[in-house]
């Protein structure tokens, strides 16, 4: 992409690998971070001339911290149409992604970058033999890099992500109150989103919710998952599912402490579907590519994980987290076949165990080969 545009944006959770990824791939570019309070403020007070230190391009750290920069971006980049001018990273998506759209649009390609996808972690020899060691250490590098316990590392990174992130994005006045509702939201994963319920059991009303998860979503820490609308003459929920960008930053939330108690938690059916929800999500983000995946839900419950619309096609998917695949596994699919007729195509199931085979009616996809599929996606 950076062959194609002239510049390049790589957004994504703070920690996740950005500012790693852009010096390693753009080594001869000069480098520099607005997290500097230093460079912030040179950037804010003259962006002409601190954009003049980079005559040929550079990358530029967190650049969301410094706004006023993107107008002057445009001008140097409609001035030299060398491609791969400048890197730009980001962590929020509030303001910058606005920025984007007002001033560099059909200027830059857009990329997101999560934190390790498991064929990344199968290849640097991280990837645990257990499932439940993977959900509960999730991915981030640091975890993994530095041999960090996920226990403390995620008791810091949420620490340090509501004292920063949040006060920028929000007025939060109550910091305890807005740890509860992520923690909340994490006890809801794999859940249609209500939020009445949540601001109820937080003690906030809807429109504090509604802002609240927003400032979630911009921080790359829980999105939502649409909902398909084609009917099939079924009537159909219309609410999105909530589901966290990490499933080692939604056990800890939710006061998980060690892998073992992953075994008999109410909950890890729900956290195997949201880390398989988001292996899919990063095969498609590492191709350059956006979602393509929603999920199907009539008003009588009858509910499918996982909707891939691949040119014109759907692809159903159910995520199963038992190492045993049961014969009910196949009961909703098998209803939603005879609603979806020729539209269907290539039936999955993703469960907890490890062997791979053909059922009826299609392929069972083992949690160690969850990698191959979502290159298919």
């Amino acid at each position: 992409m950076a062959g194609q545009f002239k510049a390049l944006v790589i957004t994504g959770p703070r920690q996740s690998g950005k500012t790693t990824l852009a010096k390693r791939l753009f080594s001869d570019k000069p480098y520099v971070s607005l997290e500097s309070p230093d460079e912030r403020e040179r950037a804010v007070r003259d962006p002409r001339q601190f954009l003049s230190r980079f005559p040929n391009g550079g990358i530029l750290d967190e650049v969301q911290r410094a706004p006023e920069l993107f107008s002057y971006l445009q001008e140097e980049l409609d001035t030299h149409h060398a491609p791969g001018r400048f890197i730009l990273t980001g962590s929020q998506q509030f303001g910058m992604m606005e920025k984007i759209s007002q001033s560099l649009a059909g200027r830059v390609g857009m990329l997101t970058l999560l934190p390790f996808s498991s064929s990344e972690l199968l290849t640097g020899g991280f990837l645990a033999e257990q499932l439940d060691d993977v959900l509960w250490s999730g991915a981030y590098p640091p975890v993994f890099e530095q041999g960090i316990d996920p226990v403390y590392w995620f008791d810091s990174y949420i620490s340090t992500y509501i004292e920063r992130d949040v006060r920028q994005l929000v007025n939060v006045q109550d910091l305890m109150m807005f740890q509860r509702f992520m923690a909340l939201c994490a006890g809801n994963i794999g859940q249609l989103l209500n939020s009445s319920r949540i601001g109820m059991e937080c003690g906030v009303g809807h429109s504090t919710v509604a802002k609240w998860f927003s400032v979630l979503e911009a921080s790359y820490v829980a999105f939502r998952l649409p909902p398909h609308h084609r009917n099939y003459r079924k009537r159909l929920v219309k609410t999105p599912k909530l589901y966290f960008w990490d499933t080692g930053l939604a056990c800890r939330l939710i006061g998980i402490e060690s892998a073992a108690q992953l075994a008999t938690h109410p909950l890890r059916g729900s956290l195997f579907e949201n880390w398989a929800m988001v292996e899919l999500l990063k095969g498609r983000f590492n191709r350059g590519r956006k979602s393509n995946l929603s999920f199907w839900r009539n008003n009588t419950g009858l509910e499918l994980d996982v909707l891939v619309d691949q040119a014109g096609k759907l692809r159903p998917i159910e995520i199963k987290s038992g190492a045993t695949l049961a014969s009910d596994f196949w009961r909703p699919m098998k209803t939603w076949l005879a609603l979806a007729g020729d539209d269907a195509i290539s039936p999955t199931v993703i469960y907890g165990g490890k062997l791979a085979w053909k059922d009826e009616p299609g392929n069972v996809v083992p949690w160690t080969n969850l990698a191959a599929l979502a290159k298919e996606i």
